[in-house]
């Protein structure tokens, strides 16, 4: 079977975009209905949200969720933001330029922890940090890819110079990637989460080198409107309670074959070919283990979301800085949910 990026994501679009909690009818009078909103149709990309689902948790907790599917992180946040959900998994960007424009809706939870994108090399390969890169050749998918401002941004940084230092060649994703690593025509890939997960299911052993500074830069999270943590903070704390034991149940290596049969119950044509599955669940896991772990599941480090702030200022993704930059985020909860 020959899996692209592409024919991943088209296959994930067609799953089903509903997925309700199975009840008991003694159950189902004690139960409050919630709905959480994602920004894509894929059941791994929110796999604590489906794990906690179909082990139990958020029944535990009181909590029937129902997952709905959107196109983006906008339309997570205006599904938020009217009222048709009461959690969603936005990206930090798209919450900082909804609060630009008035939405008060607030970072919850820091569940891909580290940057969706990475540069990474094979495993047996000499390669340790960037640096050793000087000289060498680095695959891309694309040439105007978000990989590749990823990647010249960290090369740029340690002072390596493009077309004098190293090189980019456009190799594609998939198979042509994966035979560029073979014939040893790269010596590194600039790879997204989906990249990485479709070379290991080819059987390529990885390695991430991406300096850490740069893994900072988190992707989506659980979100939830001020309001609603004022008017009902018991329903944050049940809701974030249950998605911890989610993640750390998902993360438990011996309980793999139960968290893939999870994931497939949420979205079984996304998780048709169980191989592929699980090599992409194991990318996704790997971006969403704690920095620092002593700081519990979902912490948000300040410095980071300073960091996402200052680059979507200069970027020009935001027009101006935002002067209560803490509000967008908090870490109330978290002691909580991880005790």
């Amino acid at each position: 079977m020959t899996i692209s990026k592409r024919s991943f994501c088209l296959v994930a679009a067609a799953g089903a975009l509903l997925l309700a909690a199975p009840l008991s009818p003694s159950s189902a009078q004690t139960l409050k209905d919630i709905t959480f909103v994602q920004p894509s149709p894929s059941s791994i990309n929110s796999f604590p949200i489906y794990v906690a689902i179909s082990e139990g948790f958020f029944k535990e907790e009181g909590l029937n969720v129902r997952v709905e599917s959107v196109n983006g992180s906008g339309p997570v946040i205006q599904a938020l933001a009217s009222g048709q959900a009461q959690f969603g998994r936005p990206g930090p960007g798209p919450v900082l330029n909804a609060r630009a424009r008035g939405v008060d809706v607030v970072f919850l939870y820091n569940m891909m922890v580290k940057s969706s994108f990475g540069i990474v090399v094979k495993d047996g390969d000499s390669f340790k940090s960037v640096p050793d890169l000087k000289g060498k050749v680095i695959g891309v998918g694309t040439a105007d890819g978000a990989e590749v401002s990823f990647a010249r941004g960290i090369l740029s940084s340690l002072g390596m110079q493009e077309n004098r230092d190293f090189t980019f060649l456009t190799v594609g994703d998939g198979g042509m990637a994966a035979a560029a690593f073979t014939r040893d025509d790269i010596s590194a890939y600039a790879a997204s989460t989906a990249d990485a997960a479709i070379l290991t299911y080819r059987g390529l052993k990885l390695r991430d080198i991406t300096p850490v500074e740069f893994l900072t830069y988190f992707g989506n999270g659980f979100a939830v409107m001020q309001s609603t943590i004022d008017k009902d903070p018991k329903l944050v704390e049940s809701f974030g309670r249950a998605v911890v034991r989610g993640q750390e149940f998902a993360a438990d290596p011996k309980n793999r074959d139960r968290v893939l049969a999870d994931l497939k119950a949420g979205m079984p044509q996304e998780n048709e070919d169980r191989d592929f599955a699980n090599a992409l669940f194991e990318q996704v896991l790997a971006k969403t283990i704690p920095l620092d772990a002593s700081k519990g599941w979902g912490y948000q480090d300040p410095a980071h979301w300073d960091r996402w702030h200052k680059s979507l200022v200069e970027t020009g993704s935001l027009k101006q800085p935002i002067p209560d930059l803490p509000k967008a985020y908090t870490n109330a909860f978290v002691e909580t949910w991880n005790k």
